[in-house]
């Protein structure tokens, strides 16, 4: 049945033209965006980057002005009425849940291609991770599984509840992972100031984090500008981000919208807006412009009879990416080790 309404849709709606179709209220937002200016301004000077990419110039990846938050009201409102749905494996959060299967890998693999240090049984040991935009912490808890400090953080409260409630019940997970109420911006506000970013030791200064993760959240947020930019305030000098996404394309709008929201319920009606989708090449553009190298990007595909996921040549629907932060002090003995690595791409293609 599901089949036969699929095939329709695509012959109506591939060449169709899509038409216009996460943190607290911004007035809520303690974060001194001042303080981030002046700190992205501070490393422009130090690399050697042209002042045009500063914020006052935002790099174009779409009509959106830029908002310095990356709050949306709108999207934690939505996520608000969810808060307690999380860990419903059958519910609207069913294909999150199944993403793991290739988002853990992912990142597990990509980093320790780049953290050589071994770890039987918690491969990620000694590494700390950012998870923004954690929800009910899906996906925070598998790495903390695997052995890293995690620190999730979500602009809606009850969400951040709900994962920590969940997390309570594992003896194993108290003392690698916790949560946090807070934005990004808020956050990387933190660590210009010396305030330890939630969790990290006492005077080592901006850039606690070894990785920063946004699975399924940039396609949400209100500025991807700041998201970028705060990013790399957070992470440490060759740190990891890992994203997944989902593409700006006329198949994207065919399968993520009206097949997953409308048809088959996948996911709530309303939980994406098509003009906030981004193509890799527009976010590799975007954080080149914030002083990330990308070093990956692999197609996901979701397949909504079996609810699995696998890797795919094509990102016209979903992807992921992996990006590494440049570092603020280059070496010329570091070259290689900043420059894109092809074998990394290879990581990322087991289930």
């Amino acid at each position: 049945m599901y089949s036969n309404k699929f095939c329709r849709l695509m012959l109506g709606l591939y060449s169709r033209k899509p038409s216009s179709v996460l943190g607290v209220a911004q007035s809520q937002s303690g974060c001194s965006w001042s303080a981030v200016r002046k700190q992205r301004t501070l490393w422009l000077q130090r690399s050697g980057r042209p002042e045009s990419l500063t914020p006052s110039a935002p790099c174009h990846i779409s009509a959106r002005p830029a908002s310095q938050t990356t709050v949306d009201p709108d999207e934690v409102r939505r996520f608000q009425s969810l808060a307690s749905k999380w860990w419903d494996e059958q519910g609207e959060f069913a294909a999150l849940h199944a993403m793991n299967d290739l988002r853990v890998p992912f990142i597990r693999d990509n980093l320790l291609n780049v953290h050589r240090a071994r770890h039987p049984g918690k491969p990620l040991a000694g590494l700390r991770i950012l998870d923004v935009g954690c929800g009910g912490g899906l996906l925070t808890e598998p790495l903390g599984r695997l052995g890293a400090g995690v620190l999730g953080i979500d602009p809606v409260e009850d969400s951040i509840g709900t994962a920590q409630l969940h997390s309570s019940y594992d003896p194993d997970l108290r003392d690698r992972v916790c949560y946090r109420a807070c934005t990004l911006e808020e956050l990387s506000a933190e660590e210009e100031g010396g305030g330890g970013g939630g969790g990290g030791e006492e005077g080592q200064g901006p850039g606690q984090f070894d990785a920063v993760v946004a699975s399924e959240v940039v396609e949400h947020l209100a500025d991807l500008e700041t998201f970028a930019l705060c990013c790399s305030l957070v992470l440490k000098p060759g740190g990891s981000l890992f994203i997944t996404t989902i593409n700006k394309t006329n198949l994207s709008y065919a399968l993520g919208i009206v097949v997953a929201e409308e048809l088959l319920r996948i996911v709530p009606s309303g939980t994406h807006d098509w003009e906030k989708f981004i193509s890799p090449v527009e976010l590799e553009r975007l954080l080149e412009s914030n002083g990330f190298s990308v070093q990956s990007v692999q197609g996901m595909l979701y397949n909504p009879v079996s609810g699995a996921w696998s890797w795919t040549n094509s990102t016209a629907i979903n992807y992921a990416l992996h990006a590494v932060k440049v570092r603020d002090d280059p070496q010329p003995d570091r070259a290689e080790e900043s420059s894109p690595h092809p074998e990394h791409h290879a990581a990322a293609t087991h289930s």
